[in-house]
C-alpha cells in the first residue's frame, strides 16, 4: 500500500501513475478536492492526513517547503505505520532534510529525500531525473522502488542532504538561465528584432551544447589564454546596456554582471579570460 501526500500538478500525476502500474493508492491534500478528484481514476482519497497514511508501505509527499513538510509530517505521525518509509519530493533546504532524517529515525521510521527533476509530464510518464544521497543501504533497498516512478535515479553518495543541496543548484541554474533568456529577448526587443529571428539564430547555433565546457573553462583555475578577454566581454556588455536603456527596455540579470566584471577588472584581470569572474565561486 502507497500514500502520497500532497496533490499538485506534479503529485497528481504520480499518483495517476503509480494507478497505472497497479498500486493500491491512498491520497490526501490541503484542498480536499484535489484529492477526492482522483478517486474517479482509481485512488483512495482520505480529509485526514493520518488516516491517509495508515497501512502504508511507503509515504510519498510533494509539498511546498520544509514547513510544510514538517507540519503534514507531524499531522500523520500517529497514522503511520510501524516501519514506514517516508520518501519526500519536496524541494526544501539541505538542513531541513538532514534533520528530518535524524528525526525520523529517532521514532522508527526511514525518511528519504528525494528530490526531482521532474515537471507534471515527467511524473506522468515515469521520465526525467530523482536525485538521492544518504545512507547507502537505505538507498540501495529504494532505489528499485524509485526507479519505477522517474527515468533515472541519481545517487550523490552517503552524505545526508547532498541530493537537496544538488536541487538547488539545478533550480538556481534554471532561475539564472530563464532570467537571461528574458534578458536576451529584452534587448532584442529593444533592436525590433524578432522573435522569429532570435529561434533561427539559437535554431543554427545552440549555446547550450557549450555548457560542459563552459564549466570546466570557468572551474580550471587558468584564466590567462582568453578566448574572449573580459575587457572585450565588458565592452559588449555595456552595448546591452546601451541599447536597452536608449529603446526604455529593462535588463534584469545583465547589470549586476556588469558590476562583477568592474569588480574583475579593477583587480587587474582585464587581459584574463571573461570566466575570471567566477574564480571565487569555485567549490574546493
Amino acid at each position: 500500500m502507497v500514500a502520497f501526500l500532497g496533490m499538485g500538478l506534479l503529485g497528481a500525476n504520480f499518483v495517476r501513475a503509480m494507478i497505472k502500474k497497479g498500486m493500491q493508492v491512498q491520497v490526501w491534500n490541503r484542498t480536499p478536492a484535489k484529492a477526492t478528484a482522483l478517486e474517479a481514476e482509481g485512488a483512495k482519497a482520505f480529509a485526514d492526513v493520518a488516516d491517509a497514511v495508515s497501512g502504508a508501505d511507503y509515504v510519498h509527499i510533494t509539498l511546498k517547503d520544509d514547513a510544510s513538510v514538517n507540519e503534514v509530517l507531524e499531522k500523520a505521525a500517529k497514522g503511520l505505520k510501524p516501519g514506514a518509509v517516508i520518501i519526500d519530493h519536496t524541494t526544501t533546504s539541505a538542513e531541513g532534510a538532514i534533520e528530518r532524517t535524524r528525526q525520523w529515525k529517532e521514532r522508527g521510521f526511514t525518511y528519504l529525500h528525494a528530490p526531482v527533476f521532474m515537471g507534471p509530464v515527467n511524473a506522468l510518464e515515469s521520465t526525467g531525473y530523482m536525485l538521492v544521497s544518504g545512507n547507502q543501504d537505505v538507498v540501495g533497498r529504494l532505489e528499485p522502488v524509485l526507479s519505477k516512478l522517474t527515468g533515472r535515479v541519481l545517487n550523490f553518495g552517503p552524505e545526508e542532504g547532498r541530493a537537496a543541496g544538488m536541487k538547488l543548484v539545478g533550480n538556481l541554474f534554471l532561475v539564472a538561465f530563464t532570467a537571461g533568456i528574458a534578458d536576451t529577448l529584452s534587448l532584442a526587443k529593444a533592436m525590433h528584432i524578432p522573435l522569429g529571428d532570435v529561434a533561427t539564430l539559437f535554431d543554427a547555433w545552440n549555446p547550450g551544447a557549450l555548457l560542459p565546457a563552459r564549466l570546466q573553462r570557468v572551474a580550471g583555475g587558468k584564466y590567462d589564454n582568453p578566448s574572449w578577454e573580459l575587457n572585450m566581454a565588458r565592452k559588449d556588455t555595456q552595448l546591452f546596456l546601451d541599447t536597452a536603456a536608449n529603446a526604455g527596455a529593462a535588463l534584469a540579470v545583465i547589470p549586476a554582471i556588469a558590476a562583477e566584471m568592474d569588480k574583475w577588472i579593477a583587480r587587474g584581470h582585464g587581459g584574463d579570460d571573461w570566466t575570471v569572474i567566477g574564480k571565487d565561486s569555485i567549490p574546493q
